[in-house]
């Protein structure tokens, strides 16, 4: 692709590998309708943790939400799961946690099937898309120690 740099599409690339070895093949007109289409509720609950200073929202998805997040082009289940989100825990919604969010619905029951929680954390700092994903969705750090 032009203009991307070589860590995105080296991103993807794991991505698309990691797709192939958990068993999820690309959608065609084979495979379209061939499993049901994941529906609401996607998240369970959200809780504040917090360690000294720093705090993290863990989002826990409902088994529908792990779902609907390894389906492809997923962007408006993802929409309703934020606003799910907001709706447990309206004092998330903060520059940037929309953003991370939607980094780990889109990967993280792909690369990490069956984490725990999805966490986002507000001290983390804004970036654009590539970085979001060349970071693991944890922009500013490894993922938070607490």
């Amino acid at each position: 692709m032009p203009g991307r740099p070589a860590t995105f599409l080296a991103s993807m690339f794991v991505v698309a590998g990691a797709l192939t070895s958990v068993g999820l093949v690309p959608i065609t007109a084979a495979t379209a309708g061939a499993e049901p289409i994941a529906s609401p509720p996607f998240v369970d609950h959200a809780q504040w943790s917090h360690w000294g200073d720093l705090s993290s929202l863990r989002v826990y998805p409902t088994p529908s939400g792990r779902v609907a997040a390894r389906e492809l082009n997923n962007a408006v289940q993802g929409d309703e799961a934020w606003t799910e989100v907001l709706a447990l825990s309206p004092d998330a919604d903060l520059p940037g946690m929309r953003e991370q969010f939607m980094c780990h619905w889109s990967f993280a029951e792909i690369v990490e099937p069956g984490k725990t929680s999805w966490n986002l954390e507000p001290w983390r700092p804004v970036v654009d898309d590539e970085t979001m994903v060349d970071a693991r969705c944890n922009p500013g750090g490894t993922e938070e120690p607490f």
